[in-house]
């Protein structure tokens, strides 16, 4: 995984945030906090995708694999996306928020995967680290690491990515298909850690 992108400490100041996010879209809460936003570290210029869970089932997941702005704009945008733009989920609703789990994945750059043919490809991917991202032709698409955790097996992986990218399940073992790695530095909020909306204070 990504080390040292962004200090563990600012986790959970980065969920809260995002939940904020939403929170404040929903009509919820008038205003996010700002306050620990301040780090240097927190302006660099990073990629971020927002994955959300309902009940341990998908609910939304938005990003984007190269950074274009700073990290806190590409979170904040991310998260507002994975909440009320994903287009295979209705927007999510306020009843549903506090049942809501967040997590948010930095990226590091992408890097081009050399590998001489489709059993060379399964043999360098690393599963639970690496993200994969498959181009073909127009087509693309991309599994963050976690997906590892269902899909633990590489051909597996690239079956369901391929089909993901609206190509055949075997489409990873053609010449012309580019392989791109990164990695992700993750965090997730944990039960405890879900605040509720409107806040009784």
């Amino acid at each position: 995984m990504v080390s040292n992108q962004i200090p563990s400490v600012h986790g959970r100041r980065l969920l809260k945030l995002a939940r904020e996010t939403i929170a404040q879209r929903l009509g919820l809460i008038e205003a996010v906090d700002q306050a620990g936003l301040e780090d240097e570290a927190l302006s660099q210029d990073l990629a971020t995708f927002i994955t959300l869970k309902k009940d341990g089932q998908l609910r939304g997941c938005i990003g984007n694999l190269e950074a274009t702005g700073p990290l806190l704009e590409s979170l904040t945008q991310n998260a507002r996306h994975a909440a009320f733009n994903d287009h295979r989920f209705s927007p999510l609703s306020k009843e549903e928020l506090e049942r809501v789990r967040i997590d948010i994945s930095i990226l590091s750059r992408p890097a081009r995967l050399q590998f001489d043919d489709g059993n060379d490809l399964l043999a360098k991917l690393r599963p639970g680290t690496d993200g994969v991202i498959l181009k073909k032709g127009k087509s693309r698409a991309t599994f963050l690491p976690q997906v590892w955790k269902q899909l633990p097996q590489p051909q597996q992986f690239m079956e369901h990515l391929c089909r993901k990218a609206g190509l055949s399940p075997a489409a990873w073992r053609d010449r012309d298909i580019e392989i791109y790695l990164y990695q992700v530095q993750s965090f997730n909020e944990e039960t405890d850690a879900v605040e509720s909306y409107p806040r009784a204070d």
